[in-house]
């Protein structure tokens, strides 16, 4: 069965660097047949041009704050059969697309969601998760690595995440995209609401896979503590409204109030935020969600179909053969360089760089197209082993590779050095 042709949105605002590296990493991906859409401010337009990847990429110009305006732009844009999301601080797996649209082979799946790792490269950030109609999240349960249907509990429907998630084309522009009255924040989460409203089906794969790092942003600093709540507050109001209208609003911002207040005393607790920077973003999240409360609720218009063709990727898709390079932290300039040139061949590259120490591991994604990761010979990758494992260097070498290799390999051959 041929690959289902597959528009991949990304989103950047602020973030030019950030852009590249997501795009250095789509481009690695192993499914034939994928376009790239770029909604991006100025600065993130231009750094796609100083690569010289605009003949390659539809790039929308857009600068205004608002995500949901903005992906609605990239889906217009969009001319794949499935459109795919993923955000500029985020990764993928070379595999990712290629499990995450598999499940639309079945015509009854409007939806689908991968799982998404966090900032060591190795944890995961968020799994199979449900929401209800006051906003409430909760784990489901799931074993395995198959793609699987979630059952939740009555009042919930299944959650996916903004940057790693992917729909039916026809599916959302016929419910009009993402509502411009989330300008952040829950903007994914109401078009869940409104899959679920139609028995829309959702299929959740935890084999796709993103990096996600919470790079700094408007609202955010580098460690992830928040630097304004004003629209978290204003989409939570939002939410409700829409899909909760016969909730008592005081009550459930004390409860909002008090899930972030518990989360800023953590920050606060982490050195990430003074005492003072709680009570200004408790403040902003009252500001915020009494707006919102008021915020214009539109009706939504179906999407528009795409104006241009589909404009792939790559002419001529090719098998990416996989290769790791292993060695200490003291060969990590020549480690480095064979991973460049590997790169430059077309290869998708791994580079094991261990210590004589316990260290824990972390894993990222270079800017120079190669997947690092980095730690002890006798530390922990999981958290669910132990502090210090005795290990052989090539021992550990090929533990880490088996781990892994099953989400970077597009084809039966590969290179070990």
């Amino acid at each position: 069965m041929s690959a289902k042709p597959v528009s991949v949105v990304i989103v950047s605002r602020g973030r030019p660097k950030l852009l590249i590296r997501c795009l250095t990493g789509v481009g690695q991906l192993c499914h034939p047949a994928f376009e790239v859409v770029v909604v991006a401010d100025p600065a993130g337009v231009a750094a796609v041009e100083a690569k010289g990847w605009q003949s390659r990429v539809k790039l929308v110009a857009f600068d205004a704050p608002n995500i949901s305006a903005a992906r609605n732009a990239g889906i217009v844009a969009s001319s794949g059969e499935i459109v795919a999301f993923i955000d500029d601080d985020a990764v993928p797996e070379p595999t990712w697309l290629g499990h995450l649209s598999a499940p639309f082979a079945e015509p009854g799946v409007a939806a689908t969601g991968g799982f998404v790792i966090g900032r060591n490269g190795i944890s995961l950030q968020w799994g199979a998760r449900g929401v209800d109609a006051r906003g409430r999240k909760i784990e489901l349960a799931h074993t395995g690595t198959d793609p699987f249907e979630p059952v939740p509990p009555e009042g919930f429907v299944t959650k996916t995440e903004g940057t790693n998630f992917a729909v039916r084309r026809e599916m959302i522009a016929t419910l009009g995209g993402f509502d411009p009255a989330f300008r952040f924040f829950f903007d994914e989460t109401d078009l869940n609401m409104r899959l679920a409203a139609r028995d829309a089906r959702t299929v959740l794969v935890p084999r796709a896979i993103v990096h996600h790092g919470f790079a700094a942003s408007a609202r955010r600093a580098g460690d992830r503590a928040p630097t304004d709540l004003t629209e978290i507050g204003a989409s939570s109001a939002v939410f409700l409204r829409k899909h909760a209208p016969e909730a008592d609003m005081d009550e459930e911002f004390a409860r909002i109030s008090a899930e972030q207040r518990r989360a800023l005393l953590r920050y606060m607790v982490d050195g990430g935020l003074e005492p003072r920077d709680v009570a200004r973003r408790l403040a902003e999240l009252e500001t915020g969600f009494r707006a919102g409360l008021k915020r214009d609720l539109l009706p939504l218009s179906a999407l528009a179909p795409p104006a241009d063709p589909f404009l792939p990727w790559s002419k001529n898709p090719a098998a990416r053969p996989a290769r790791y390079f292993a060695g200490r932290p003291w060969n990590r300039a020549a480690l480095r360089r064979s991973a460049r040139g590997a790169v430059a061949r077309g290869e998708i590259v791994t580079l094991f760089r261990f210590s004589p120490t316990a260290l824990p591991h972390r894993v990222r994604f270079h800017p120079g197209g190669w997947w690092e990761q980095s730690g002890g010979l006798f530390g922990k990758a999981r958290r669910d082993e132990r502090y210090f494992t005795w290990h052989a260097f090539r021992a550990r070498v090929l533990k880490e590779w088996a781990r892994v290799e099953g989400l970077r390999r597009c084809d039966t051959s590969d290179t070990k050095s």
